[in-house]
């Protein structure tokens, strides 16, 4: 494209000095025959003075035109050299601006490079330092010390990890010529010099005493026998900072590095100390060798533009002769573009540079050799076209034009951008809150049952329209910056539980376990926002389901401080497959929840078991008595999604958080989605303060994990929101007994969680046969909380041909009271299971289980009554008694919304006044008036001809629809209404003594169909009390009316 552009001003330039030489050589020619002309004229004349005055005048006229074509050329050369001039100066003007844009990008790169190689080397210095702190702590005046050079060596060995670029370190003991031959005797060895030599007597000695074992040849030297080592210390002792040295080549890797001293000094050292204090507070030298290659090798492989520029890192403290640490040798003087960033490692007597430069010369831009081609063919056309200047003048004119309509255009784009996505949200929000909102009232009415199946099958596919219209809406949000999180109360396991059972029904089809664990010191109730945490599992454990076709998936919350190893190889990367590996068990299965090989490790048996406590004030947490005396009111939660389903594949990983893309172009044909879950689920989770990140293998499995951040409730936070959050489990199970016969140890503990939730105490035993023994002492009494009362077998455990015999034997052992035998119940993850089994066990109960459905089975089998708990009344009846005999104005605009939201308030007992107008809702609100609020739809009609053009010509040139701006309008109406009856009143009544002044208030709520943060708060700024979404449910439509209609009735008569 480059190439045919260059032809083609290589043709009109053509073309342009063409045609000038054209103009020039018509002007001649036409001269050239005036001239002969004249001359022919003379000729016939045949007087002579004739002929001489004729041709003085030829010869004027022929100099003339000669001064003239003289001028026409100097005036073409002098337009010519202004031409070049133009160009040549525009092209290195371009050039200079090519030049710095080059030079500030080197720059901002060099800058961020260094910074994140100080940040990386900081990190490093402050293990060290941390180190240093533990050796002060548990070596220092220790008799006998609690560290020793294997604890030591070991201790440094495990914690390597968090000193990548160290290939070791060692701690050197600070020592007086008057202690050395005590030291040497109590250790059984004598300090040798670098040379591995007997270390001379000198005033002060520092030998290693402890070391990593990659550094154990540095055993016993003394560390002040080298005089740069020895230089080092005292510089490390006096400045209290970490000092390097100059750089050499490490032994192993070859690579260039610095050796990192750091003094330790006793715990009792002030932080204001002066330097001789510093000097005989030091008790040893922390030391190891840094490996400066390395460091900037992993740096620059995580950043972007590594193949355009060159990184090198100097040691510039001897300026005259810097030394290269990293990076090719080159000569700084042939280079035109060089950045030199200060890099401070903490040693105040070091100096290093990082110098970048471009790996090639920044290429010329195409625009400074174009730009000035076309300015000098334009000038040079200038010349042949000037004398259709007008002409072109109108057609310029005419562009101009245009070009001022396509930019009134272009603005009024961009104001309809910030009201696409509300328009969006109305217009088919609208639209589906009368449909829900007429499938409600039908599913009320006497149907069959295929009628309630269509009507019901029609209600969740509208639902599944609006969960993905708000996916899009959160989605913009979030790029927006408007989404904003709540902090209320809530049960995290009633959560859990709620979550699962969503899809319990699409597990059961597919005969997949599917389980939910919280470890026990997770807290009950913690504050965060409940909807967009449950936002973040439906997606992910919804995902989850669909992909998986056989084994599990396993949803697990733990604390972050528990589950560190987790943590740390999120945070390190160990993801997609790489060390994923799930250890099996002898049969060949894997110790997963199903048996199925799981692509992380973290969630096997090895691992989870960790996870596990079984401390008897678990009931006393669960029932809210914990203890509220925290360290810190934050919680950090770690939820993994594990599932046993077809996996990623490797290519498609790097773009699964990315908006609107899926694995492959068949993800969506074979199982459906948009791909925008999983990039909502990201920003969620990092709005909680959290990560999100995943480990995934092709037809093994994957493993999403995502962490937040929430708040500990206080005492009184949490006893207000026991009537908001959901139903409390029965306390009737409490000390009873159960066994659980369950093969697979994770399935289990998971089983075992539910169970515990209720207070009855769990034995697992792997056959049938083992938990047959566990009844041995038991006679044929009543059902007592002492005996074992009920038996849980797995059905993958249940052999019918021979564990039917020990059930038999089990109930003989009763005496034949059948009713005195423990009830036996079995867990199967298909519906079809239950008739098949159903005559052989008490209760067959089909998976996944919560604990509110094992409360409900063994209600029934066991006969047990559980009182009902009179807080845990339903939302409904709670809003029928603020809402009955209210009087409630009703403003929409669309007849079938009008029809919903009257019916869903009258359900509640409200008496509704219905009006499809703001004009007619201003005359019905004059006060004084009987109604006690007034729910108005956010678009509404016109409210007259002359309001409509007046507001039309207000808002051509404003962002908002003029729509909205009549319920603002009519909402400003009435509240200036309001204010005149009350100013009004307040006069009347500041003549008498006594009387109260109640003012005129009527609670406005906007219902709308647009959720953008910015609808709601222009519905607060006009006046509005707050708004309701449509299509609402119980729960907002509570919400809102029970901070605003209780005790409006009085303010409004």
């Amino acid at each position: 494209m480059l190439a045919s552009r260059a032809a083609l001003l290589w043709c009109a330039a053509r073309f342009a000095c063409g045609g000038a030489c054209g103009w020039l050589a018509s002007s001649s020619c036409a001269f050239a025959r005036a001239h002969g002309a004249h001359w022919a004229g003379g000729g016939r004349g045949g007087a002579g003075e004739a002929v001489a005055d004729s041709g003085v005048r030829m010869e004027g006229k022929y100099y003339g035109a000669m001064r003239r074509r003289r001028w026409r050329r100097l005036a073409a050369v002098a337009w010519v050299v202004l031409a070049v001039a133009c160009s040549a100066a525009m092209h290195w003007h371009l050039r200079r601006e090519s030049l710095d844009r080059a030079e500030e990008r080197l720059e901002s790169m060099c800058e961020e490079r260094a910074r994140m190689l100080q940040e990386q080397f900081g990190v490093t210095v402050n293990h060290v330092h941390a180190l240093g702190v533990l050796v002060s702590t548990f070596h220092y005046e220790k008799l006998p010390s609690a560290i020793d050079q294997d604890t030591f060596a070991k201790y440094t060995g495990r914690t390597a990890f968090e000193r990548p670029l160290l290939n070791g370190v060692a701690y050197a003991h600070r020592l007086f010529h008057h202690e050395r031959e005590l030291f040497e005797r109590q250790q059984g060895w004598n300090m040798n010099t670098m040379k591995r030599e007997v270390a001379p007597p000198q005033d002060e000695y520092a030998p290693v005493i402890f070391s990593q074992d990659t550094v154990s040849y540095l055993a016993r030297i003394d560390m002040m026998s080298g005089e740069e080592d020895r230089e080092n210390i005292l510089r490390a002792r006096t400045t209290g900072k970490a000092v390097l040295t100059n750089p050499f080549r490490l032994l192993g890797s070859n690579h260039l590095g610095v050796v990192l001293t750091f003094a330790v000094y006793r715990p009792d050292l002030p932080a204001d100390a002066s330097v001789d204090e510093r000097v005989e507070a030091t008790i040893g030298y922390l030391g190891g060798a840094f490996d400066v290659e390395t460091l900037v090798e992993n740096l620059l492989s995580k950043l972007a533009g590594n193949q355009d520029i060159v990184v090198n890192v100097y040691d510039v403290t001897n300026a005259s002769e810097a030394m290269v640490l990293y990076g090719p040798p080159s000569s700084d003087d042939k280079m035109t573009l060089l950045h030199v960033s200060t890099l401070d490692f903490g040693d105040p007597f070091r100096k290093h540079e990082m110098r970048c430069r471009y790996r090639q010369k920044p290429p010329m831009p195409w625009s400074a050799i174009t730009n000035p081609l076309g300015t000098f063919v334009i000038w040079m056309l200038l010349g042949y076209i000037i004398c259709a200047a007008w002409s072109r003048y109108d057609k310029v004119s005419e562009d101009c034009r245009k070009m001022e309509e396509l930019k009134t255009q272009a603005e009024a784009a961009d104001i309809a951008k910030s009201q696409f996505l509300a328009t969006v949200s109305h217009e088919i929000r609208t639209p589906m809150n009368g449909v829900l909102g007429m499938l409600d009232m039908l599913l009320g009415t006497n149907l069959t049952m295929i009628q309630k199946d269509y009507a019901q099958t029609a209600q969740m596919c509208g639902k599944a329209l609006i969960t993905l219209i708000n996916d899009v809406l959160d989605r913009a949000k979030i790029e927006a910056g408007k989404l904003e999180l709540e902090a209320v109360p809530f049960d995290l396991r009633s959560l859990m539980d709620d979550v699962i059972s969503l899809f319990s029904s699409k597990s059961r089809e597919k005969s997949i376990e599917l389980a939910v664990f919280v470890c026990d010191d997770v807290p009950k109730v913690v504050l965060g926002d409940p909807w967009r945490f449950r936002q973040i599992l439906t997606n992910l454990v919804g995902n989850a389901v669909k992909f998986t076709d056989r084994g599990h998936v396993f949803v697990r919350v733990s604390l972050a401080e528990g589950s560190n190893v987790e943590t740390n190889q999120v945070q390190h990367g160990t993801m997609n497959g790489k060390d994923g590996n799930v250890e099996s068990a002898a049969n060949g299965a894997f110790n997963t929840l199903s048996g199925f090989e799981a692509a992380d490790r973290r969630n096997s048996w090895q691992h989870f078991k960790l996870l596990l406590s079984d401390k008897e004030s678990l009931l006393d947490e669960l029932d809210g008595e914990k203890s509220y005396q925290m360290e810190s009111d934050r919680v950090t939660l770690v939820i993994s999604i594990e599932d046993t389903g077809v996996g990623i594949p490797f290519d498609a990983q790097y773009r699964v958080f990315t908006p609107f893309m899926q694995a492959d172009s068949s993800t969506s044909r074979t199982y459906g989605g948009t791909g925008i879950g999983l990039s909502i689920s990201k920003c969620l989770a990092e709005l909680m303060g959290g990560q999100i990140s995943f480990t995934s293998r092709p037809f093994v499995g994957s493993t999403f994990t995502f962490s937040a951040s929430l708040k500990r409730p206080t005492k009184d936070t949490t006893a207000d929101s026991s009537r908001s959050l959901s139903e409390a489990l029965p306390t009737a199970f409490k000390g009873m007994k159960a066994i659980l016969i369950d093969g697979r140890p994770v399935r289990g503990s998971v089983t075992r969680y539910h169970l515990k939730r209720l207070g009855i105490a769990v034995q697992i035993r792997d056959n049938l046969n083992a938990g047959l023994k566990a009844f041995t002492g038991q006679n044929g009494a009543t059902i007592s909380r002492d005996k074992v009362s009920m038996l849980f077998i797995e059905s993958d455990v249940w052999r019918p041909e021979t564990d039917i015999l020990l059930l038999n034997r089990l109930r003989e052992q009763k005496n034949g009271q059948l009713l005195d035998a423990p009830k036996v119940v079995l867990l199967v993850t298909s519906e079809a299971d239950k008739d098949k089994y159903g005559s052989t066990f008490d209760v067959v109960m089909c998976k996944p289980i919560r604990a509110s459905t094992i409360a409900s089975c063994i209600q029934q089998l066991l006969k047990i009554e559980v009182p009902e708990r009179r807080e845990n009344q339903n939302r409904p009846s709670r809003l029928h008694s603020l809402l009955v005999g209210k009087n409630i104005l009703l403003v929409d605009d669309n007849k079938v919304n009008l029809r919903v939201a009257a019916a869903a308030l009258k359900r509640y007992g409200a008496n509704v006044r219905c009006v499809e107008s703001g004009k007619d809702a201003i005359s019905l609100l004059q006060p004084p008036h009987s109604f006690d609020a007034c729910f108005m739809d956010v678009q509404m009609p016109e409210m007259d001809g002359y309001g409509f053009n007046k507001i039309s010509a207000l808002f051509s040139s404003s962002n908002l629809v003029v729509n909205d701006y009549f319920l603002f309008e009519a909402t400003k109406r009435i509240r200036d209404m309001e204010s005149i009856a009350n100013e009004e009143r307040r006069n009347k009544l500041n003549s008498s003594e006594g009387s109260t002044f109640i003012e005129f208030h009527l609670p406005v709520l906007a219902m709308t169909a647009d959720v953008i943060q910015a609808t709601y708060e222009k519905c607060l700024k006009s006046g509005m009390d707050g708004y309701v979404s449509k299509p609402f449910d119980e729960e907002q439509l509570y919400q809102a009316v029970s901070s605003l209609v209780v005790g409006t009735s009085d303010s409004a008569v």
